[in-house]
C-alpha cells in the first residue's frame, strides 16, 4: 500500500523531474491578502504571479500546500466527520505554470502520472470539461485533449460555470477548468455519470485543472491573456482514499495513526461507522486535532474575532466531541505530539513549535472548562424555564446568550436540553447569529470591499510604464520621474495644484511602503514647477504597485516631471534604529524565554516599537531587566549590521528566523547581527548596533491568550525618558526630604504610617457609629414581629468598616437584623447581617435581593451574611424604611 507520504514525495518527484521548481508551503495565514482568511488552495502564494505583480526566477512550479477552509465562503465545519470526504485541513499537491506549457501538457501530466505512475483504472475515472454558454464558447480543446491522452470520449463530461469555470474573484484571471473524478463503488456496474458532481461519496473529484485563459475586467468583458497559465490542485488526502482503496479519508494510513492515539486516550476503538455517533466524535477529533495544530503552529492564537475566533470554534467543537467519548479532561493536547510525528517530515515546523502548540492548545481546554463551568449552571436555569413554558422550548435568543456571551457552544446547548425533552429555536438563534455576523463583516477586513480596493485605481490605459524600482536602502533621496498622478478619488490626472490631495507614482523611489511592521516613510516631493508632501506610500494596482500620498504645497506637480524625492531623513533614521533593536529584542527574548517565542506581530515607527510574541505567562521584572541589558549589551558592542540577499530556503535552513505573516519570494534580504541574531527581513535597518543608542521596555502586558506584546523607545526618545524619569525622581526626593536611595524605604514607612492612621480613624468612626460605646445601639433597634431590627444609613466608613460594624451591632443586639447603608462617590454600598438563630426565616442574602433595587442595584450572599450595591443614594431612607416591610414578608413566608 502506497503511503501518504510516499503519494506526496511521488507528486513532487514527477513534477521535478520535469522542470518544476519545488516551492514549500505557505503559512495558513495569507500574508497581504485580506479577501482570505485561511490559505485554502495551492494557488493562493502565486496570487501575485497570476496577476503579474511578482516575477519569479521559474515558470514551473509544484508544491504540497497546508490549506484550511473553515470559515467565510468555503465553510466545511458542519460536514466534517458525518461524511467520507469533507475536511478542514487538508493538503492541496499542484503544479503551475506562469505563461509556460498550457492545456495539452497539464492534461498529459495528469494521465500519466494517474495511470502509468499510480496505476489507476481508466473505467473508474471521469473527465468533466467545461460545455460553453452564450458568452464563453465550449472548451472543446480540453474535451478532445483527453480523448487524445486516452480517455474513453464517453468518459468526459461537459458541466456549466458552477463546475468548470474559475475565477480568481469578479475581475482578473479566470478560465475553464477540468475536474477528474473517480468512482469508488465495489460494484463498477454502478459507475454511471449522474454520480459525477451527484449524490454521494462513491464518486469524488480527486484533481482540478484551471487553465487560466482569459482576463476579466469590471464590465465583465473576457479577453484573451497574452500569456495563458496553469493551476491545478489534487486533494492528497482524497487521492490516498482512492490509491489505498479505503472508505473514507479517515481510514487513510496517516489519519490512523491520529484515531489510534485517541482511541488510546478515550478508550473508544474507532469502527468505521459513519452512523455511529462515537464515530463521528472521533473523526472530528481527529480532523481538528490537525486544523488546531497547524492553526496554531502558524502563528494563529485562539480569540474571540477573525482568524483566532474560527480556531476557537473548531477547537471547542472538537473538545464536545471529547465529552461524547467520556473524556472530561484536557485531551487534545496530547494528540499535537502525534501530528508532530507523522508530518513533522513534510512540515517540519510542527517539530520545532511542538511545545508552544501543546501549551496553546491546553491552555484553551482548560479556559473551556472554565466556560462550561460558569455556562452550565444558566444553561440549566434556561432549560428550567423552558421546562415550564407549555412548547418546551428554549428562546433562539436565550441560546445566542448562552452563546455570545458565555461561549456555550450551540451544540452543546443543543444537546443538554434534548436530554430533558426540551427544544431550542434553532431559526432565532440563527437570526441572530446572521445578525451579529452582519455587524462583523461590517468591520471585517476579509471581504469583497478590500478586493474592490485594488480596482479602485483609475489609471490611463496608454501609460507605457514599468513598475516602479525601490532604491531606499540604498538613499533617502534621488532624482526620479512622475509616471502618474491621480486625484484623491484615484482618477488619472495630467496635474494637481497648490492645496490639493491625490497620489503619485515615480518611475524609483526612495520611500518605504509599509510592510514587516515597518511603517511608511514621509518626506516631499520637488518639481520645478512645485512642492509637495509626502503624508504616505500606499499599495497600488499591479502595475503600479507603489503610490505616494502628497499634499501639493507650492506650486504644481505635473505628470512627466523630472522630481526629487527626499524621505524625511530623521524619521527613516529613528525607524531604522527601532527596527534593528526590534531583531535584537527577538533574540534576547528567546535567550531569556525560551526557544518557544514566535513573532506574533510588529509595528516598527520612528517613536516606538511594539513587538508581539508567544509567551504564556507575563514578564517579571527580573525577565525585562535582562531582556534590556542583553539589547544594550548589543548596541555597546556596535556591531556591524549585515544585509545580503540569500535563496529563501537556503537561509532559513541555515537558522534565519522567517516572521510570522511575512510572504517571502525566491530571494530574500537576510539581515542579521553576527553571532546573535538572524531574520528575514525587506526592512531598513543600521549600519551598526551602535547607531540604536539607548534601548528601554516602556511596557509588558497581555494582548491575547497567549501572545505578550513589549514596547520599547530608542535613541534620543529613550534618552529623554531617562531624564524625565531622573527629574521626577530628584522631585520625589525632595517632597520625601531623602535621598534617591532611600527612597523605596521612605515611601514603605509613610504607607505603613498611612495604612496605621487610616485603621485608627475607621475604629473612631465605627465607635462613634455605635454610640460611643453606649447602649445606644440597642435601643435604635426597633422591633417587627418579635425581631429586633437595625436599619440605618452611616456615613464616612468603606466596606470592611460596614462589615465591622454590622458584626458589632449583632453582638450587642443577640437577636435580630442589621441593615446599613453608606452613600460613597454617588453610589451606594449596602450590608445586611443576621444573627445565626434566625438565618433561616430570614436569611440575610433574600434580604438584600429584596431592598437593593429600591436604590437602583444587586447583590446577594449567605444566609447570614449579604452585601449589594446601588446607584442612587437619594434613595437610601426610602430603602431603609421599606426594610421594615420586607422582614415581615419573609417572616410571614417562613
Amino acid at each position: 500500500m502506497i503511503s501518504a507520504r510516499e503519494i506526496r514525495r511521488s507528486f513532487l518527484s514527477y513534477f521535478e523531474q520535469r522542470q518544476h521548481r519545488i516551492v514549500p508551503s505557505s503559512p495558513l495565514v495569507p500574508h497581504d491578502d485580506p479577501t482570505l482568511l485561511f490559505t485554502n488552495a495551492g494557488m493562493n502564494q502565486f496570487k501575485d504571479v497570476f496577476l503579474g505583480r511578482e516575477k519569479r526566477s521559474y515558470t514551473r512550479a509544484a508544491s504540497s500546500q497546508k490549506c484550511a477552509r473553515a470559515g467565510g465562503k468555503h465553510n466545511d465545519l458542519e460536514n466534517v466527520g458525518r461524511t467520507a470526504r469533507h475536511l478542514t485541513f487538508f493538503e492541496m499537491l499542484g503544479n503551475f505554470s506562469f505563461g509556460d506549457y498550457f492545456k495539452s501538457d497539464a492534461i498529459r501530466f495528469a494521465w500519466d502520472l494517474l495511470i502509468n505512475v499510480w496505476g489507476l483504472d481508466t473505467n473508474r475515472l471521469w473527465f468533466t470539461v467545461f460545455e460553453g454558454d452564450a458568452s464563453i464558447p465550449a472548451d472543446e480543446e480540453a474535451a478532445g485533449l483527453w480523448i487524445k491522452v486516452g480517455a474513453s470520449p464517453d468518459r468526459v463530461l461537459r458541466f456549466g460555470k458552477k463546475d468548470n469555470f474559475w475565477s480568481m474573484g469578479d475581475t482578473g484571471p479566470c478560465g475553464p477548468c477540468s475536474e477528474i473524478h473517480y468512482f469508488r463503488g465495489a460494484d463498477i456496474s454502478k459507475n454511471v455519470p449522474s454520480l459525477v458532481n451527484g449524490p454521494g461519496d462513491d464518486t469524488m473529484e480527486i484533481w482540478n485543472l484551471v487553465f487560466m485563459q482569459y482576463d476579466r475586467d469590471a464590465s465583465t468583458q473576457l479577453t484573451l491573456l497574452p500569456a495563458p497559465s496553469i493551476d491545478t490542485g489534487a486533494g492528497l488526502e482524497r487521492l490516498a482514499t482512492v490509491l489505498q482503496n479505503v472508505p473514507t479519508v479517515y481510514d487513510i494510513d496517516s489519519f490512523r495513526a491520529i484515531l489510534d492515539a485517541i482511541a488510546d486516550i478515550s478508550g473508544h476503538r474507532y469502527g468505521g461507522d459513519m452512523k455511529d455517533d462515537r464515530d463521528t466524535a472521533a473523526r472530528v477529533i481527529c480532523d481538528h486535532s490537525r486544523s488546531t495544530t497547524f492553526l496554531i503552529g502558524d502563528g494563529v492564537i485562539p480569540s474571540n474575532e477573525g482568524r483566532g475566533y474560527v480556531l476557537r470554534k473548531i477547537m471547542r467543537r472538537a473538545m464536545l466531541h471529547g465529552h461524547h467519548l467520556g473524556l472530561n479532561e484536557p485531551f487534545l493536547y496530547k494528540l499535537v505530539a502525534v501530528l508532530a510525528r507523522e508530518m513533522g517530515d513534510a512540515y517540519p515546523e510542527l517539530r520545532a513549535n511542538r511545545e508552544r502548540i501543546e501549551k496553546e492548545v491546553f491552555a484553551e481546554e482548560k479556559r473551556f472548562d472554565a466556560v462550561l463551568t460558569e455556562g452550565l449552571p444558566r444553561l440549566e436555569a434556561e432549560i428550567a424555564k423552558a421546562i415550564k413554558s407549555s412548547g418546551h422550548v428554549m428562546s433562539g435568543q436565550a441560546a445566542f446568550r448562552l452563546y455570545d456571551t458565555f461561549g456555550v457552544p450551540y451544540d452543546f446547548i443543543d444537546d443538554t436540553a434534548a436530554t430533558q425533552d426540551v427544544r431550542v429555536d434553532k431559526a432565532a438563534f440563527e437570526a441572530a447569529m446572521a445578525e451579529q455576523r452582519g455587524k462583523a463583516r461590517a468591520q471585517s477586513k476579509f471581504g469583497a470591499a478590500a478586493s474592490a480596493d485594488v480596482l479602485a485605481w483609475r489609471t490611463r490605459p496608454d501609460l507605457e510604464i514599468t513598475p516602479d524600482a525601490f532604491r531606499g536602502y540604498e538613499a533617502t533621496s534621488l532624482d526620479t520621474r512622475i509616471v502618474e498622478l491621480l486625484n484623491v478619488q484615484r482618477e488619472s490626472v495630467e496635474q494637481l495644484k497648490k492645496d490639493e490631495s491625490g497620489f503619485v507614482a515615480l518611475s524609483e523611489t526612495p520611500f518605504y511602503l509599509q510592510s514587516g511592521g515597518q511603517v511608511s516613510d514621509v518626506g516631499r516631493i520637488t518639481s520645478p514647477g512645485g512642492t509637495a508632501t509626502v503624508t504616505d506610500v500606499v499599495k497600488g494596482p499591479a502595475d503600479l504597485p507603489r503610490f505616494q500620498a502628497v499634499t501639493v504645497t507650492q506650486g504644481v506637480l505635473q505628470r512627466g516631471d523630472t522630481v526629487s524625492a527626499q524621505v524625511d531623513a530623521s524619521a527613516r533614521d529613528a525607524t531604522r534604529r527601532n527596527h534593528t533593536a526590534t531583531h535584537l529584542l527577538h533574540a534576547a527574548l528567546r535567550r531569556v524565554l525560551g526557544a518557544h517565542v514566535k513573532q506574533a506581530g510588529s509595528l516598527v515607527a520612528p517613536d516606538r516599537l511594539r513587538f508581539d510574541f508567544a509567551h504564556f505567562t507575563p514578564l517579571t521584572h527580573d525577565q525585562i531587566v535582562e531582556i534590556e541589558r542583553i539589547v544594550n549589551e548589543q548596541i555597546v558592542r556596535n556591531t556591524p549590521v549585515e544585509t545580503e540577499l540569500k535563496d529563501t530556503q537556503e537561509a532559513i535552513a541555515a537558522g534565519a528566523m522567517a516572521l510570522f505573516g511575512e510572504k517571502y519570494g525566491d530571494r530574500v534580504r537576510v539581515v542579521s547581527v553576527p553571532d546573535f541574531s538572524v531574520e528575514l527581513c525587506g526592512g531598513t535597518h543600521v549600519r551598526a548596533t551602535g547607531d540604536i543608542g539607548l534601548f528601554a521596555i516602556v511596557s509588558e502586558s497581555g494582548v491575547a491568550a497567549g501572545v505578550r506584546r513589549v514596547e520599547a523607545i530608542t535613541g534620543l526618545d529613550s534618552v529623554e525618558a531617562f531624564q524625565r524619569q531622573r527629574d521626577e525622581i530628584a522631585q520625589v526626593a525632595t517632597a520625601l526630604n531623602a535621598r534617591p536611595g532611600e527612597l523605596s524605604t521612605r515611601a514603605a514607612a509613610l504607607q505603613e504610617e498611612n495604612r496605621r492612621l487610616t485603621r485608627d480613624l475607621q475604629q473612631a468612626r465605627i465607635k462613634a457609629a455605635m454610640g460611643g460605646g453606649g447602649p445606644a445601639a440597642a435601643d435604635e433597634a426597633i422591633d417587627v414581629a418579635g425581631v429586633k431590627l437595625i436599619a440605618r444609613e452611616v456615613a464616612g466608613l468603606d466596606k470592611d468598616g460596614l462589615r465591622s460594624l454590622v458584626d458589632q451591632h449583632r453582638s450587642r443586639i443577640k437577636t435580630g437584623v442589621v441593615i446599613l447603608a453608606s452613600p460613597s462617590d454617588g453610589k451606594v454600598m449596602i450590608v445586611v447581617g443576621v444573627t445565626p438563630d434566625l438565618t433561616k426565616r430570614i436569611p440575610a442574602g433574600q434580604v438584600v435581593k429584596r431592598i437593593a433595587p429600591l436604590v437602583g442595584g444587586g447583590g446577594g450572599g449567605r444566609a447570614d451574611f449579604a452585601e449589594a450595591g446601588g446607584k442612587d443614594p437619594s434613595k437610601i431612607q426610602e430603602m431603609l424604611a421599606a426594610s421594615r416591610g420586607i422582614v415581615e414578608e419573609l417572616l410571614r413566608e417562613a
